[in-house]
């Protein structure tokens, strides 16, 4: 007998996950699939050409014949000090076990029971693996909404969060989608230090510190990302931190409770010159099971090498910002 759509999320929360939502398949059509375009059109993709990909507008090319998208969501966070001087800065969700290999077990497990439930149902399941656009469905499917800073944000949670997809033949009821609390703050905007959020929930990756430090494969880093870069040398937090909805999260003590994701040595306190200087085996040994690999023993020595020649200075604004954060109240 197909599951029900309360039957699917009682099984994903014995699961482990921490939040879980359905959506109709036909949930993004029209402005879901506009606003991609949109985004591609002004070239805000950079280099990453996977995101090019057609499916990635029509989840109907993915599976023929979906009928829903079941999402969940999971808590990544832990508590963090803060950085000391010459310290490498590494993005939370890096600095534990790589959560592709943390959410796979469980997501794939709850495709299995729910095709072995209806063994005439197909069920999918995806974690920023597929052309699929995880932050729309996740706010379609009511676990959250994109805010200013182009996250998906919890009420629970904030924006650490994992998110994972089902696509599902299953004609499951859908959740209604996720109400946008960010209302009238802007502190991501005025935080980003590369002025990359060009509008709210709207990223240019060729000014995000991110995706140069991550994506980007040049032997040097531009000067104006150097200039801006702060320490950091895989990913970025600076639009997460300053968040209220994260800042609350953390005041409340709603850290993961997911041993995978505690911070691993040497990362959590690794210096900018032991990076310059990390030899090729030292990475391998250090980086097994960890999302850290995609940047390669290279990009890290690129990375740090940049963020010390780059102008420390200005994180003392970027401080001064999170600490302002803080006085923000909340209204939902």
């Amino acid at each position: 007998m197909a599951p029900t759509a309360a039957q699917i999320k009682s099984r994903a929360l014995d699961l482990g996950f921490h939040k879980v939502g359905i959506a109709r398949a036909d949930a993004l059509d029209g402005e879901g699939s506009a606003w991609l375009s949109r985004w591609l059109a002004a070239g805000y993709a950079g280099e990453m050409g996977w995101m090019h990909d057609p499916r990635r507008r029509d989840i109907r090319q993915v599976l023929p014949g979906v009928r829903s998208v079941i999402c969940v969501a999971l808590n990544y966070n832990t508590p963090q000090g803060s950085p000391a001087p010459g310290q490498a800065r590494i993005s939370r969700y890096a600095l534990g076990r790589d959560y592709h290999k943390v959410l796979s077990k469980p997501l794939k497990a709850l495709a299995r029971w729910i095709e072995a439930s209806d063994p005439g149902c197909r069920a999918i399941a995806y974690i920023d693996t597929g052309p699929i656009q995880e932050k729309a469905w996740a706010e379609a499917a009511g676990i959250g909404w994109i805010g200013k800073n182009a996250c998906l944000i919890t009420l629970e949670y904030g924006s650490w969060v994992f998110l994972g997809e089902i696509l599902s033949t299953l004609d499951l009821e859908a959740d209604n989608p996720h109400p946008n609390y960010c209302g009238t703050c802007t502190r991501c905007l005025s935080t980003c230090p590369t002025a990359a959020l060009v509008e709210p929930a709207v990223v240019d990756a060729r000014q995000c510190l991110a995706y140069h430090t991550i994506e980007n494969r040049a032997s040097e880093l531009p000067e104006a990302i150097a200039e801006r870069q702060h320490g950091w040398v895989v990913g970025c937090d600076l639009c997460q931190t300053c968040c209220p909805f994260n800042l609350r999260a953390e005041r409340w003590g709603r850290y993961s409770e997911v041993a995978d994701f505690a911070p691993r040595d040497p990362w959590n306190d690794i210096t900018l010159d032991q990076l310059t200087d990390l030899s090729d085996a030292e990475f391998e040994r250090w980086s097994e099971g960890s999302a850290i690999r995609r940047v390669k023993a290279s990009g890290l020595r690129r990375n740090a090498r940049s963020a010390v020649l780059g102008a420390p200075g200005d994180s003392i604004d970027l401080l001064h910002e999170s600490h302002q954060s803080r006085k923000c109240k909340l209204k939902i």
